[in-house]
């Protein structure tokens, strides 16, 4: 395992299930689905460009060729550690106890603001709204990164990546997979 950002490969969510390891624990895993084990960083169309690429993000050029296919075995093996990005799920306009958890306001005692902010800032010194206020707003659709996951099967035949735990997205979601960016104090010891 490199503690250097290396190649990476783009993948799809297709769900998560139960997986029994070896010694009998059973851990929740991400099922992600490789169609071709391609590394496509960026698309460039002749529409914005003026001329069609594809970019393919390399660590050293010297040791692949123009076209040449990545398998994913060739890149990640089991027990290795990933760093895994994508788009979390949408939920629309929220209120501020679902999206910031705020609490609630009192229910009894003749209170008509159950679910309200409460201040939203000072009088009229500043006279307005500080910027960053948490306040209700659009839910999820943002890009996130869950970092340091351990793959814990590779099926070749399947053409699919177990990984351990949760990432971001529904099923059918893109996601980006990566080697994890191991530094400092976060090293594993084995």
């Amino acid at each position: 395992m490199s503690t250097e950002a290396g190649i990476g490969v783009m993948g799809t969510k297709l769900g998560m299930m139960s997986y029994f390891e070896t010694d009998g624990i059973v851990v929740p895993v991400t099922v992600v689905g490789f169609r071709e084990g391609n590394i496509v960083t960026q698309f460039k169309t002749s529409a914005t460009d003026d001329y069609d690429v594809v970019q393919v993000g390399l660590q050293c050029v010297e040791e692949f060729e123009t076209g040449q296919k990545l398998a994913v075995e060739e890149i990640f093996k089991e027990c290795d550690l990933v760093d895994v990005s994508g788009t979390t799920i949408g939920k629309g306009f929220q209120g501020g106890i679902k999206r910031h958890n705020f609490k609630r306001g009192q229910i009894s005692h003749g209170s008509k603001s159950h679910r309200a902010l409460g201040s939203i800032g000072a009088g009229t010194t500043p006279g307005r709204v500080y910027k960053g206020k948490k306040m209700p707003g659009r839910m999820g659709g943002s890009k996130r990164k869950i970092r340091k996951l351990k793959i814990v099967k590779i099926d070749s035949e399947l053409r699919v990546v177990m990984i351990k735990g949760v990432v971001p997205g529904k099923p059918g979601n893109l996601l980006r997979i990566t080697p994890a960016k191991i530094v400092g104090n976060n090293i594993p010891k084995n």
